[in-house]
């Protein structure tokens, strides 16, 4: 039985995997893309379209998007963005008003990326813009909803951000240190974490879910080459 997607974040390192993958899963007749810039990838099951996320409205969505899978890999950072208040605008309520508008459209299954440690108490502005995000996307009442919760991200971002390098090289290299409680610390491949979130959804299990390190290597147990990337 095939579906449809509709993704958010294709232009980002997690997104631009997904929908790699989302394109090649013969499970998806068509993979719909939201996007503030052309993605420059053609593929006959593919549809992009441009949208004002600030003023994303239903007609943004396709006609079909009952009982469609979505997949939110939405994100910046406070640098990018300027300020806290425009950092929370991307990663919570652009993330949320997607969210939203597809269920009301008919959606029943959502994965979306999160971060390790995301709680709506934290004392980490970060942490705590994802945690509020998460307790927003639970109250829509999807059948499936799946929070992936990944600490840092390895692979070749679009865009480059500062110190990224050094990050990926410091983070591959502590890997093996970070044992017992620290194992939900330990970097992931985005193509894994993509492959993972994919994984999730066909398995169809009604409810909402916290994914971390553990759930990636269950879930992608053998990344492919693009993943290792």
């Amino acid at each position: 039985m095939t579906r449809s997607a509709l993704l958010v974040g294709a232009t980002g390192l997690v997104g631009g995997q997904l929908l790699a993958r989302l394109l090649r899963d013969p499970r998806y007749d068509r993979v719909t893309v939201l996007t503030r810039r052309p993605l420059g990838v053609e593929h006959p099951r593919l549809e992009a379209r441009l949208v004002d996320f600030a003023e994303l409205a239903a007609d943004d969505l396709p006609a079909g998007t009952d009982g469609a899978d979505v997949y939110g890999a939405l994100g910046t950072t406070i640098r990018t963005a300027g300020s806290q208040e425009a950092f929370r605008e991307v990663d919570q309520h652009h993330t949320v008003r997607v969210a939203a508008l597809a269920r009301t459209a008919g959606a029943t299954r959502i994965a979306v990326v999160s971060s390790v440690g995301a709680g709506s108490g934290s004392r980490a502005f970060y942490l705590r813009v994802k945690g509020d995000m998460e307790a927003e996307v639970t109250a829509l009442g999807y059948r499936q909803t799946e929070f992936f919760r990944p600490s840092f991200i390895l692979g070749h971002r679009p865009s480059h951000r500062r110190g990224e390098g050094l990050g990926s090289s410091a983070a591959t290299v502590l890997a093996p240190l970070l044992a017992g409680p620290a194992r939900p610390y330990r970097p992931v491949p985005a193509g894994r974490l993509a492959a993972a979130m994919i994984a999730a959804l066909a398995e169809d299990r009604p409810g909402v879910r916290v994914r971390t390190y553990e759930d990636f290597l269950t879930l992608a147990p053998e990344p492919t080459a693009a993943g290792k990337a």
